[in-house]
């Protein structure tokens, strides 16, 4: 095969690979290689058979296309890489080459980026309807609390020659005020924010003290900073309730023993809030405990979802609620050993 005669498709922007009958690779573009994070050379070592996992699928595409000799389309099709953990959400299109010998050249579209944007939105409208029942739950739990309070305190009052009663009505008290607190977290994402300028590893650091405070044995705090970046336009004291909702989390799956990695990265020409921007925060939470229970994922910024009999699952919608009111976004890979949360949040407020 002559490798000039795909010349031109080098300067396509579209990541294309050609592949024969038997699904050995002849040829991929500069935007392929990119796409599969593996050079030319390596990639015209291999079959679709060792390239991908779970590969039926595209090699069905194939010899359906040269076959048939006619164009395959699939719209959304999920392909593992054998040499790298996780998958490609592609968009693909096989059409069939002229010549003597049986070609077919694979068009490969990423939708990952579009999904994310898809479930971005799809988040922020849940988020809000949230907000909104939240709020009203909120008002309705918080109107009958200063009577209950008022009334108990009457009581203790009335009961005040029978000291043996006033175990009771301090339970009373103590049990008003944990729903106010409860009431007053669930309320937190309406409070207004104040925004300056913050060094975000102060943040991190602030966060840091506070865990080892907490915890002074059985769990390391590793920092991985990346001391360059800029400074960023937030609320200081949403920040740190960001990530500490976040690594409050960790450390009580992983019972206070573990290790938890604080992050901080540069991402680039990333889209959030339907805005593009050309630096962005990338602050990645990384522990090594047992992972989330496949059962809450869907749910996991859901409010009063938990997997803790103690916890009140307010943790992580009130992180994500930050995050959104700074025009950011968070997302979490979770499997045992390693889970990840990353927020995204933008430099600059502008787009």
């Amino acid at each position: 095969m002559n490798p000039s005669r795909f010349a031109g498709l080098e300067l396509l922007d579209t990541p294309v690979m050609v592949v024969d009958a038997d699904g050995a690779v002849q040829f991929v573009n500069p935007a392929c290689e990119n796409l599969l994070a593996l050079g030319r050379r390596e990639l015209t070592r291999q079959r679709i058979a060792t390239l991908f996992r779970d590969s039926e699928a595209l090699a069905q595409a194939v010899a359906t296309t040269l076959r048939q000799h006619a164009s395959f389309i699939e719209h959304d099709l999920v392909l593992g890489l054998a040499h790298q953990e996780g998958v490609l959400h592609i968009a693909l299109t096989v059409t069939p080459l002229e010549g003597d010998e049986a070609l077919a050249l694979l068009e490969m579209r990423a939708l990952d980026q579009q999904l994310k944007i898809a479930n971005e939105e799809r988040l922020l409208l849940l988020q809000q309807a949230n907000r909104e029942l939240i709020r009203n739950l909120a008002h309705e739990i918080k109107n009958p609390l200063g009577g209950i309070r008022g009334a108990a305190q009457l009581l203790e009052h009335e009961i005040a020659d029978r000291p043996e009663l006033k175990e009771y009505t301090a339970v009373i008290k103590e049990e008003a005020l944990r729903l106010q607190s409860l009431v007053d977290r669930m309320l937190m994402p309406n409070q207004r924010h104040v925004l300056s300028e913050i060094n975000i590893h102060e943040v991190l650091e602030r966060v840091r003290s506070i865990l080892l405070a907490e915890t002074p044995k059985g769990l390391v705090v590793r920092r991985d900073y990346d001391v360059s970046l800029p400074l960023l336009i937030a609320d200081k004291s949403q920040l740190i309730q960001i990530v500490l909702n976040i690594t409050k989390n960790a450390m009580q799956a992983m019972k206070g023993e573990g290790e938890i990695v604080l992050r901080t990265r540069v991402a680039r020409q990333v889209t959030l809030a339907r805005k593009r921007h050309a630096l962005a925060l990338a602050l990645q939470i990384v522990d090594n405990g047992p992972g989330i229970p496949d059962e809450l994922r869907d749910h996991i910024f859901y409010p009063l979802v938990t997997g803790r009999a103690e916890g009140t699952g307010l943790g992580l919608t009130l992180a994500q609620a930050f995050v959104h009111q700074h025009g950011g976004a968070i997302e979490f890979e979770s499997r045992p050993g390693q889970t990840t949360f990353t927020v995204l949040l933008p430099f600059s407020r502008e787009s």
